[in-house]
């Protein structure tokens, strides 16, 4: 198939950017991933629903994604299209005690503007490096708080290349998970709901739930966060831990010595010694604690 072409025809039609074999690594926390045989950026969400059309009448594989930050791309990279919700929905607005936001956006955009604005209940979100429409799917959360708790609504466009607004209720959330991983919506924007709160106390609980994540996990080298969720009633990483898993390295890929849930990459980790590593970590724990451990990172791509 000649990308290059389709690439030009496709640009045509949108107002963000196309690009060819573009490298994933560059739109993932982990800096981690092969080439994508197309990549799009949007403007707009009407450019999406142009790529998604111009994919299917070309026949094109569609992948979407977010900000990355909860994304392992194997090392073969993804073949056909990547479309990345990104900046050109990334627009945020405020009247009273509810938030309207593109799906780009980012999560601690999201908190600062509530917190700018007097309203609480999004202090949880300000750490956490994900984008809106990524963390609506896997209902993100940290420090007792998650994206179920706040939204009302989100605007997606369903299998039939149509806008659609479902509410909070028609999601299905449960932990780290909705009904959407299961279809082939793209979400698009996304309405929240707040309460009003002095700003002082916002800010100074947002201090207080990013100064805990600081103290607790680790800096310095490209992550994707927790590797996997954790099992009812218990903690991934205590797992990890209990059975000698921190600091376990499979080439430039390290379970962190500070966060046994984290892996790092030290430099040059690959896809494959990331899913390795995975790999005897979920051996090791299924063996001493008779535990399955499941992925909350997702893996696209191929080998």
């Amino acid at each position: 198939m000649d990308y290059t072409s389709l690439a030009g025809e496709l640009q045509s039609l949108v107002k963000g950017s196309v690009k060819v074999h573009e490298p994933m690594k560059q739109h993932t926390t982990w800096r981690i991933g092969g080439n994508a045989d197309l990549f799009v950026d949007p403007g707009d969400k009407d450019d999406i629903r142009r790529t998604v059309e111009f994919a299917a009448a070309h026949d094109i594989p569609l992948t979407v994604i977010g900000n990355g930050s909860n994304l392992l791309v194997k090392d073969g990279g993804i073949r056909g299209l990547v479309l990345k919700v990104g900046r050109g929905l990334a627009g945020i607005s405020v009247e009273g005690a509810t938030i309207k936001a593109g799906a780009g956006a980012m999560l601690p955009e999201l908190a600062a503007a509530a917190r700018k604005a007097s309203v609480g209940g999004f202090e949880f979100a300000a750490g956490i490096p994900g984008s809106l429409g990524g963390a609506v799917i896997m209902n993100a959360g940290a420090m007792n708080g998650c994206v179920a708790d706040v939204l009302l609504a989100v605007e997606v466009i369903n299998e039939q290349n149509q806008f659609l607004t479902l509410t909070k209720e028609e999601l299905g959330f449960s932990y780290r998970s909705s009904n959407l991983q299961n279809k082939g919506y793209i979400c698009v924007s996304t309405l929240w709901q707040g309460y009003p709160k002095g700003k002082d106390l916002i800010e100074q609980e947002t201090r207080d739930y990013v100064a805990r994540r600081k103290a607790a996990q680790p800096r310095g080298y490209p992550n994707a966060g927790s590797v996997f969720k954790n099992p009812e009633g218990d903690f991934a990483g205590r797992l990890i831990e209990a059975c000698g898993g921190k600091g376990l390295r499979v080439g430039d890929a390290e379970v962190s010595t500070k966060h046994a849930n984290w892996i790092l990459n030290l430099g040059n980790a690959t896809a494959r010694d990331v899913l390795t590593l995975i790999d005897k970590i979920k051996k090791m724990v299924q063996e001493s604690f008779g535990v399955s451990l499941h992925l909350e990172v997702r893996v696209l791509g191929e080998d």
